[in-house]
């Protein structure tokens, strides 16, 4: 216990080293965590109303970006997947940042159903023994379990094989493995619950499908390991790692295969939704093209449709080996995902209400503010785990023994 703490001093003295880019970024993203808490504490005191979000439309920019940031967290799977099941060795030495941004998805997922919650501070309502967690029954508390689980192993994880690492020590296989072949499920039913939570809500036709739980999971695991090969690319440019290209190029035909299921999914869901024509179309209607002189999410969802067919047409070309082409595609694809997951998802069943009104959602300045001090300090913590990490993966921070 006492090296553990040696170790997690010496960590954090990490923290207050580097060059100015490494603070002008640190400083940048603080701040703009700030600006964010200091949005919601006007939420928290004025309520909701200082939102875009109605009776009508009670999900908005908030569950958007939960629902993205939960696929985040679900890609770091597909780092371990090949190194843990098939011994992929060209992913073995950058597995750890994948489950470091696991992490930091997660506590963001959990800060935007935070920030959705009228009234946080009555959550102790479903925590067990005080409160009701209403389990099985309900999927709020099934995904309740499922992202905090999630956050937990990963923790573990992470902690046990760096501290080894600190320690000079092999690490004991039956000590972690376990928990990383239920962290490999755990990941795929983050997700899967997310999508069931949609599914399963009968009163919106336009969520009432089965392959919306395979369309997040695919458009998951392109988003993810696609800003993961942003976050090694950075990584390598900014400090003494090494991420061959053989790791970027690796993620690269993962991507290509998520994208295709992805794009050809989105096909399916469209086809059922416009070839059907039913009373039911009227949310992809307003999508896609506006209902009754309302066109509010047009032309976003379009933007997210060329977004993912350019990303898709790179990925699939041998151009993409290069890695400027590959860091376009990369790009795309995460903006036409974030696009078509959020605003063409969650939103647009809302919209007409069961009485057929149309009421239009647009997030107001605050709720944007608190979005971006959110996303600031997800990238805040992602900074400092990676700057506390690499010292030890590279040896430069490890256990010295003290000979008296």
């Amino acid at each position: 216990m006492f090296d553990f703490s040696t170790y997690l001093w010496r960590s954090a003295l990490e923290l207050f080293e580097g060059g100015w880019r490494y603070f002008a970024w640190t400083l940048l993203l603080a701040l703009l965590s700030l600006i964010g808490l200091n949005a919601y504490c006007k939420q928290f005191v004025h309520g909701l109303i200082t939102t875009g979000m109605t009776d009508q439309v009670s999900w908005g920019l908030y569950i958007a970006n939960f629902t993205f940031l939960v696929g985040m967290a679900a890609a770091a799977v597909m780092l371990v997947i090949p190194v843990y099941v098939y011994k992929e060795e060209t992913l073995h030495d950058v597995v750890i940042f994948g489950e470091l941004l696991a992490i930091a998805a997660i506590i963001m997922c959990l800060l935007f159903v935070t920030v959705d919650l009228g009234r946080p501070e009555r959550f102790w309502h479903m925590v067990p023994l005080i409160g009701k967690l209403n389990w099985p029954g309900s999927m709020l508390s099934w995904d309740v379990i499922v992202l905090n689980g999630y956050l937990a192993l990963n923790v573990y994880i992470c902690a046990y094989l760096v501290y080894m690492k600190y320690l000079g020590r092999e690490p004991v296989k039956m000590l972690y493995l376990p928990f990383v072949f239920a962290a490999i499920v755990w990941a795929i039913s983050i997700h899967t619950v997310t999508a069931f939570l949609y599914v399963g809500l009968g009163g919106r036709p336009f969520w009432n499908s089965a392959i919306i739980a395979p369309r997040f999971l695919a458009s998951a695991f392109t988003s993810g390991p696609g800003f993961i090969i942003l976050t090694l690319q950075i990584i390598r440019r900014f400090t003494d790692y090494h991420v061959p290209d053989t790791a970027l190029l690796r993620l690269r035909s993962i991507i290509q295969v998520s994208m295709i299921l992805n794009v050809f999914l989105f096909v399916c869901e469209v086809f059922k939704e416009f070839y059907t024509d039913t009373q039911h179309v009227a949310s992809a209607k307003y999508l896609f093209f506006g209902l009754h002189g309302h066109q509010g999410l047009v032309p976003w969802i379009w933007t997210a449709l060329a977004l993912n067919l350019t990303a898709l047409f790179l990925l699939i070309l041998p151009v993409s080996r290069s890695l400027k082409y590959l860091n376009l595609a990369c790009v795309l694809a995460i903006g036409g995902i974030w696009i078509e997951k959020g605003m063409g998802l969650v939103i647009p069943a809302f919209i007409p209400t069961q009485l057929g009104e149309i009421v239009e959602y647009l997030p107001t300045l605050n709720e944007t503010l608190i979005c971006i001090g959110i996303w600031a300090f997800g990238l805040l913590l992602y900074t400092l785990f990676l700057k506390m990490t690499i010292p030890v993966l590279k040896g430069r921070l490890k256990f010295q023994k003290i000979i008296l």
